[in-house]
């Protein structure tokens, strides 16, 4: 089970640290210059705008920090749980998750993710994956979590499906298409229940199969993509957030 260490407690929700698979999952900071460099980086990324088409794209340092504040805005308000996935032991960034659109009447959220290019490949976004998504199901009390990905996307498919998160169908028209806000694309849902069965080990295990690497990467930016974390333009399912 995930270890939670709790932040200094305030008046608004925040996020806690969690601890395992070999990560630490940790509250990103808008004051936080190499945060926002981060943030930047990986909103930048073409395989994040491949599957990905903001409403405002992040294209400068200013923009970053303006997206990290939206984030940071939607933890305080609840609405949202938000994690810089690192390394453990070295602390170094490898990519984000986020718990997003949380119903706490239906019980229900949606999950979204991304990994830096030179972490793909370790089976990052697994591992982020199935450890938040049981911090969710005991300390959230949430019943479901939803994960989107654009069709096509067949190595998201393959995280979601190693995860625990079973293919459930496929929404037409659900996200907007590359690059553009003016056509749209299909979207594959997945989704996992607190009932569901835990996944197997080889989901948590940090070193990938033989050629898993080459052939079957943890995706990129934007591997969830029909619900990655909604700042400005990110929620390509609801365009109308900001």
């Amino acid at each position: 089970m995930a270890q939670t260490r709790e932040r200094t407690p305030s008046h608004h929700h925040t996020a806690p640290e969690l601890l395992g698979h070999g990560l630490r999952l940790s509250p990103w900071d808008p004051d936080s210059d190499a945060d926002a460099a981060t943030w930047l980086r990986a909103r930048a990324d073409p395989e994040f705008l491949r599957w990905n088409t903001p409403l405002v794209p992040v294209t400068d340092l200013d923009g970053a920090r303006a997206s990290l504040r939206a984030v940071a805005e939607r933890v305080a308000d609840g609405e949202s749980a938000s994690f810089r996935v690192a390394d453990a032991a070295s602390g170094t960034t490898l990519g984000h998750i986020g718990v997003n659109a949380i119903d706490p009447v239906m019980s229900v959220a949606r999950v979204g993710y991304w990994v830096l290019p030179e972490a793909r490949g370790h089976r990052v976004a697994a591992r982020a994956l199935c450890l938040t998504s049981r911090w969710a199901f005991t300390d959230l009390g949430l019943h479901r979590l939803e994960l989107g990905h654009a069709l096509g996307h067949e190595a998201s498919c393959r995280v979601a499906e190693r995860s625990g998160f079973s293919y459930e169908g496929t929404l037409r028209g659900a996200m907007f298409e590359s690059g553009t806000l003016d056509a749209f694309r299909d979207v594959h849902l997945h989704a996992r229940l607190t009932t569901d069965p835990e996944p197997g080990e080889a989901a948590t295990t940090p070193d990938p199969e033989p050629g898993e690497a080459a052939t079957t990467p943890d995706p990129g930016p934007g591997e969830a993509a029909m619900t990655p974390d909604p700042e400005p333009g990110e929620a390509a399912t609801t365009p109308d957030r900001r």
